[in-house]
């Protein structure tokens, strides 16, 4: 196939200024039809494929996440005229959030380092005790353990609301400008995990709900916008954490609609699973998607033509 000229396969882990001009200039100029006039409704929902997670130096980068993006665009450029819409969503954070160092103290006045795991037995007997919302914060961990059957981590800082980690990498931007442009196509933003007292994998729900904030319950209208595609393509960082929970909370909502389930596709070979010296995410990741397959859900390849 034959690529734009803005595109440079060599250039899609590295961080630059996007050609957006370039990119929606040559969108234009394509002879395509405009995705309005599609009768097959087809969706890519990218999944936080931002700067932190996928540049080899960004704070929570994930191994093999500049390969998974690279397939991406490519997946994109291959499929322009059959892809109706594309979504992102962007990961989104402040300082003081509850999975982060400075949420958390010991007595000595200690806070705890990235990838240290906080129970609910810490936090009773006194090991941590929160900074903020310290009642919510003691409950959380204990709702979390026996709601969402997690244990709190804690994270480096990441995808920082006005820093360059919390952008789309600039060749995945550049492409999906691209695709605006050529389908007349505006592409849909979610902003999640601004909450600061719950964590936010995936990118539908918070772990733990807040009812009283607009982002602190099940996100049903987007759910219910992408059943009415005929496929939405899933993919993005990290296929162990708000992949596997976006797509978790997609099995739940649709548990009793079969036909809905069918609709969904995972590229699984544009994702990969964060890096623990402890966890192995990545065969606790494919034990979940494995039970989801016999769910109904579809597992593929983005080299797999759209069925």
């Amino acid at each position: 196939m034959q690529f734009p000229d803005f595109y440079q396969p060599g250039r899609v882990g590295q961080l630059y200024q996007p050609d957006i001009p370039g990119a929606i200039e040559r969108g234009i100029a394509l002879d395509v039809a405009p995705a309005e006039e599609d009768q097959r409704r087809q969706m890519l929902l990218l999944v936080d494929c931002q700067v932190d997670f996928i540049h080899p130096q960004g704070s929570l980068s994930v191994p093999g996440a500049v390969d998974d993006t690279q397939r991406t665009v490519v997946w994109i450029f291959r499929n322009l005229g059959q892809l109706t819409t594309i979504a992102a969503s962007l990961d989104s954070h402040v300082p003081n959030q509850i999975f982060y160092p400075t949420w958390w103290v010991t007595d000595d006045g200690e806070h705890p380092a990235p990838y240290t795991v906080i129970t609910s037995d810490e936090v009773t007997s006194g090991q941590w005790t929160p900074i903020y919302e310290p009642e919510w914060s003691v409950d959380y961990v204990r709702r979390l353990e026996t709601q969402a059957k997690k244990q709190l981590m804690i994270w480096p800082y990441h995808t920082m609301i006005g820093s360059p980690g919390h952008n789309l990498m600039p060749a995945l931007y550049e492409a999906v400008v691209y695709h605006a442009a050529a389908r007349q196509a505006q592409p849909i933003f979610l902003p999640k995990g601004t909450i600061p007292k719950t964590e936010n994998y995936s990118i539908l729900e918070p772990e733990v709900k807040v009812p009283e904030l607009p982002q602190g319950q099940l996100n049903t209208g987007f759910l219910d916008m992408m059943a009415g595609y005929d496929r939405v393509y899933i993919t993005g960082q990290a296929k162990s954490h708000c992949v596997l929970e976006t797509v978790g909370s997609i099995m739940r909502y649709f548990a009793d609609q079969p036909d809905a389930i069918d609709r969904f596709h995972v590229l699984m070979d544009c994702t990969s699973s964060v890096a623990h010296p402890q966890i192995d995410f990545e065969a606790l990741a494919t034990e979940s998607y494995q039970a989801f397959a016999a769910q109904g859900l579809h597992l593929a390849k983005s080299t797999d033509p759209l069925d």
